[in-house]
């Protein structure tokens, strides 16, 4: 079975860092293309970040500069460097993941499997 688990949220200060991690099992990452998705409430469900099987990453406009996606395929296991938080980074974090390519803007349906989300609280 194929399942994705992400750990790291938690309450941070405006400013401040956090690093989220997902794991992955039932399946090999080096071959899929792993993101993180958010979602605040009352909000859709917005990609952030993408990291491709060959290394490539992208960056959604609203988290550029601020967070860096990275994977360990050893480990199995991608990761978001989040610094510079923001009050407006508040959201559910979901990792996602699919064997298909893809490209930006990131869409909710070309990612087939999905985590249960991690909470980030960015408040002072």
């Amino acid at each position: 079975q194929v399942q994705l688990v992400e750990s790291g949220g938690g309450l941070v200060q405006p400013g401040g860092s956090l690093r989220l991690s997902c794991a992955a099992s039932g399946f090999t990452l080096d071959y899929y293309e792993m993101a993180w998705f958010r979602q605040a409430p009352g909000k859709e469900r917005e990609g952030i970040s993408c990291i491709l099987s060959n290394g490539n990453t992208y960056y959604a406009p609203s988290v550029r500069g601020r967070f860096t996606i990275s994977r360990d395929n050893a480990k199995n296991t991608v990761y978001l460097q989040m610094t510079s938080l923001k009050p407006e980074d508040t959201a559910v974090y979901y990792c996602a993941a699919t064997d298909r390519l893809v490209s930006a803007p990131l869409e909710h349906g070309d990612f087939d499997s999905w985590g249960r989300g991690t909470q980030v609280t960015v408040s002072s």
